[in-house]
């Protein structure tokens, strides 16, 4: 019987491939920072499996070049990868991952543009990655109670107690008359 395909995207994603990706990400820290080039030749190789027009080869090439320390070399991966279409789980993880590497290269009100809408989006395991990233974003621009407001938001929901006040505490550092 031959591997179950699911549909990701509109393009028809064999199991087989999906779980090679995750091998290899999940073998990433075994590589010295300089094989960098050799763990991007892995995931290009599995890139070069799909058809040329799916998000997902640009998705994991940007990822790869993230993770080896080249935002610069990510941020258009990224915008190519949202632009074909990338949608649902992995759509979000590429604005964390891009508004991330935007801040990296100097270009954090791009972030801020691009991740203060996921604030507002279906809540899912990514909103406190949404709301740090966001904050490193705001912290970038000297607007530090914003970004420490939304990480004490984040927190509060993993406190055993406290809770109710630390959403408070976090208001109020973004409006004081509260």
């Amino acid at each position: 019987m031959p591997p179950a395909s699911r549909p990701c995207h509109s393009v028809p994603v064999n199991q087989n491939w999906e779980d090679r990706v995750a091998a290899a990400w999940a073998a990433f820290d075994d590589y010295a920072e300089d094989e960098a080039p050799r763990f991007r030749a892995v995931i290009d190789a599995l890139v070069a499996e799909l058809p040329d027009d799916s998000p997902l080869g640009p998705f994991e090439r940007a990822c790869a070049w993230d993770s080896t320390g080249r935002s610069d070399k990510a941020v258009p991966l990224y915008r190519e990868a949202l632009a074909r279409g990338l949608s649902g789980y992995r759509a979000r993880r590429a604005k964390i991952q891009l508004s991330s590497s935007l801040r990296n290269i100097g270009r954090p009100e791009e972030g801020v543009a691009l991740l203060t809408p996921e604030l507002d989006a279906p809540s899912d395991e990514l909103d406190d990655a949404v709301r740090a990233t966001l904050a490193l974003c705001l912290s970038s621009l000297g607007r530090d109670r914003e970004g420490l407001s939304l990480v004490l938001e984040a927190l509060a929901g993993h406190l055993p107690r406290y809770q109710r006040s630390m959403r408070n505490y976090a208001r109020a550092l973004v409006n004081p008359r509260q």
